[in-house]
């Protein structure tokens, strides 16, 4: 692709959903099939189309709830008791005429039990257990029992068959009106047989398709008999939710391995990586897939871009959508992008601990949630991902690069004095960005593409007119096929490209002085299978720094680019190296930055210095220089020597921004041979942890305590203080007003939460104020089930917003 355009979005790229104030509810939706004008016994089974006399068409379907994701049954909280959907309920039916009289031989449908208690063997067996929902939770490809109750025993002369449905207008043809006669051979790979007839309860088998459509769908029991017909009202407490399965060897996104399914579907929590190669931090992050609600907001999110419901079976269609929807461009999707500093209007990016408030928040009042970064729209689109049962992981990418112009190469410009020109520099390298991969099979790509795929929800560039960025096979990447969907241009930018330095002639041009070759993607990471170690998965994305295949895959792909020559002209007298060291300091503390020049040559060498010291985004946007040094250094051959640039508190303080990152340009050149010398380095102040111990042990159901400690390291008052508070199983999304913290001073904070599920679970803190943010916490609680044998608490657990909470403790350091 040298034109330099993004791959294509997909044919509803151009369906965006525009929101009212408040989002508007689906039309009822009319459940009759629209392939074709048989009878319903006719269009599901082959034998019944011969028989005469009552294979009129079905009447006028009752209306039924809205589809996947609608605003009505969907919402959290709005589930009624199961009770009237169990064998021995009965509702009004409905027979051939439509005038709900039942006549006798009738075979009436008195009620199913879809087994769908958490504890039931159908979540059981398909790894939905977890879900904070009482409806049936399904994986495709794989089978679930149902027992159907009749008014008298079921005989082999009694026709029976299954329906599900989706979406307003449910189609045969496009999987999204399923018809499942019992006891004969469905199609597409859905079967529903009879294990066991016991008296009038009729116990079933279904198989599911493991190509089935993934959302929310409307189920009945039709039977026909002599007498007539007979069909069960839709009920909303009968819905199934149909998923991806990972654990299914015909399902797109199937994983071998039972640890990846373990960590990258089932793991409700895990950890995202920011600060610099040099100076990595850490937070955890509370996925919350499984909390109640998430599930009905993740299907929102693909009824929000207007998605059909015939291409929710494909994951590589639903991870593009997602990438596009998690940001809120074009489409009012999930999160607001903001990297302005000023977050007055919203939340600071750095106080989210999790993506269950974003995505409930979503879901309840239709609007987009201010605000975000990468870290947070990756955060996000894994939760979305792992709850539709994609194996996804939060990918970190240390120096990664942002190609504005498609070159395939970062481009840097300085005068003739080697001073950038701000206004010129429009490639920026960040100094880490947060993406997704995600598992799955890519029939749409030739063979030897399958694995991992990388969606980027972070607005940056469009593709094709839409803030969406893949799926894109990593393999893709590592050889530089810049040419494969989607969008893999730019992520092999992002990873692999070559900083070039230009310097300004005498005449106006521009020549190359100088290419590095290893600052671009120097670092990828993600939370390790099975432990909270930091994984490298470098090597998947890139081949080894300076090898042969490495500079092939960089040549090949710039020459996809819109500089495909750059590498022809370029020089190369390089006898004096630079490093950059700085010491890990603390916000708040004076520090030291060193520049290390070495001389490898056999002569002697003369090197013009200059340092420019300024405050940065962690986007590479920079702010002005705040701090410079200009000195001359010799060096004898052989030798080394160190430059010394400190910095004081009181001299960064007033140009602090997020992250409290600072870039350093190094520049200057070599007397004796005229070599060029360029380099820039990012470093950061770390910000203190957050100190949490439970107080006493924590039991389903039952109150437990936990306090939190936290110094503040600047000798300044900290103002509007916000606490947040969140674990999966343990505590909904809870936000917490302190007030002020004085310079220097301890304070400690005591919370209550009740624990929903057992096991081992995480809960996690985090602090934010206007002059201090990136400050987190976490602590591990093994909760214990609850005495009386109930293994899941009914008590979903409060979520509150904007409460204020005084300190129990305060004292100065």
């Amino acid at each position: 692709m040298t034109d330099g355009s993004r791959s294509d979005v997909g044919r509803w790229g151009g369906s965006s959903w525009q929101p009212s104030v408040t989002p508007s509810p689906e039309p009822e939706p009319d459940t009759r099939s629209r392939g074709s004008g048989r009878s319903f016994w006719a269009r599901c089974c082959s034998c019944c189309s011969c028989r005469g006399g009552a294979d009129d068409d079905w009447g006028p379907e009752p209306a039924g709830p809205r589809g996947s994701g609608s605003r009505g049954s969907g919402r959290p909280g709005s589930r009624g008791s199961r009770g009237s959907g169990r064998p021995g309920s009965r509702g009004s039916g409905v027979n051939a005429a439509g005038d709900g009289v039942v006549r006798d031989g009738m075979l009436v449908v008195t009620g199913v039990d879809l087994m769908s208690g958490r504890s039931d063997q159908n979540r059981r067996e398909h790894h939905t257990e977890d879900y904070e929902y009482d409806d049936l939770i399904i994986r495709r490809g794989q089978p679930f029992l149902v027992t159907v109750s009749l008014s008298r025993p079921y005989s082999s002369s009694d026709r029976m068959a299954l329906e599900l449905l989706i979406g307003a207008n449910p189609e045969i043809g496009k999987g999204t009106h399923v018809i499942i006669p019992v006891g004969k051979g469905g199609s597409g790979g859905w079967k529903a047989q009879v294990i066991k007839s016991n008296g009038q309860h009729v116990d079933l088998k279904v198989h599911v398709s493991a190509n089935a459509i993934v959302g929310k769908f409307r189920f009945t029991v039709r039977t026909r008999t002599d007498a007539g017909e007979f069909q069960l009202p839709f009920d909303p407490r009968n819905e199934i939710y149909i998923l991806f399965n990972p654990w299914c060897s015909d399902d797109p996104v199937y994983v071998e391995h039972e640890s990846w399914r373990q960590e990258y579907v089932l793991n409700e929590s895990g950890r995202i990586y920011y600060g610099t190669e040099a100076q990595i931090g850490e937070r955890t992050w509370n996925y919350g897939q499984f909390d109640h609600g998430v599930l009905d907001a993740c299907l929102y999110i693909l009824d929000r871009r207007g998605m059909p419901y015939a291409g929710r079976g494909d994951p590589v269609s639903v991870s593009r959508v997602i990438s596009a929807m998690v940001n809120s461009l074009d489409d009012n999707g999930v999160l607001i992008g903001n990297w302005s500093g000023d977050y007055s209007r919203g939340t600071n990016p750095s106080a989210w601990v999790g993506s269950v408030e974003i995505l409930l928040s979503y879901l309840r009042t239709g609007y987009s949630v201010p605000y975000g970064q990468c870290w947070v729209f990756a955060g996000v689109t894994t939760t979305v991902l792992r709850c539709l049962g994609i194996a996804t992981r939060t990918v970190t990418n240390y120096n990664s690069a942002h190609d504005t112009d498609t070159s395939l190469t970062m481009d840097i410009y300085f005068d003739e004095n080697m001073k950038p020109l701000e206004h010129l520099n429009r490639d920026s390298v960040w100094n880490f960005h947060v993406w997704n991969d995600c598992w799955m099979r890519r029939s749409d790509l030739q063979s030897g593409f399958d694995g991992w795929q990388v969606v980027d929800a972070t607005p940056q560039e469009t593709s094709s007119g839409i803030f969406c960025c893949g799926p894109c096979s990593v393999e893709s990447i590592k050889n530089g096929l810049v040419y494969m969907k989607y969008d893999t241009p730019f992520i092999f930018a992002e990873v692999n490209s070559d900083k070039v330095y230009w310097q300004r002639q005498d005449d106006g041009s521009f020549k190359i002085v100088y290419v590095e070759e290893k600052a671009i993607g120097t670092l990828i990471c993600t939370k390790a299978v099975g432990s909270n170690m930091r994984e490298d998965i470098t090597h998947i994305y890139k081949h080894p720094e300076g090898s042969d295949a490495e500079r092939k895959a960089v040549e090949t792909a710039a020459a996809h680019g819109s500089k495909p020559n750059i590498y022809s002209n370029r020089d190369s007298a390089e006898d004096v190296s630079v490093q950059v060291e700085a010491q890990d300091a603390v916000m708040g503390q004076d520090l030291v930055v060193n520049v290390v020049l070495t001389n490898r040559g056999s002569s002697r060498r003369t090197v013009k210095l200059h340092l420019y010291l300024s405050v940065t985004f962690y986007t590479g946007v920079t702010g002005p220089v705040f701090k410079d040094s200009k000195k001359e250094v010799a060096l004898s051959p052989g030798s080394s020597e160190r430059v010394a640039l400190p910095v004081a508190y009181s001299e960064y303080r007033p140009h602090l921004v997020d992250q409290g990152a600072m870039l350093l340009n190094v520049s200057g050149h070599v007397k004796e041979n005229g070599q060029v010398i360029a380099k820039q380095h990012t470093f950061r102040l770390r910000t203190p942890d957050l100190s949490l111990t439970v107080l006493g042990a924590a039991v389903v159901g039952q109150e437990t305590e936990v306090q939190i400690i936290f110094r503040n390291p600047l000798p300044v008052t900290l103002t509007k203080v916000v606490f947040r508070l969140e674990g999966s199983g343990l505590q909904r999304p809870k936000v917490l007003n302190v007030g002020d913290i004085g310079g220097n001073e301890t304070v400690t904070l005591r919370q209550t939460f009740v624990p929903v599920r057992p096991g081992r679970r995480q809960l996690i803190a985090s602090l934010d104020s206007p002059q201090l943010s990136q400050v987190h916490g976490v602590i591990e609680v093994d909760v214990a089930p609850a005495s009386g044998g109930n293994f899941f608490s009914g008590n979903r657990g409060s979520s509150r917003s904007g409460e204020n909470v005084p300190m129990a403790l305060r004292g100065e350091a």
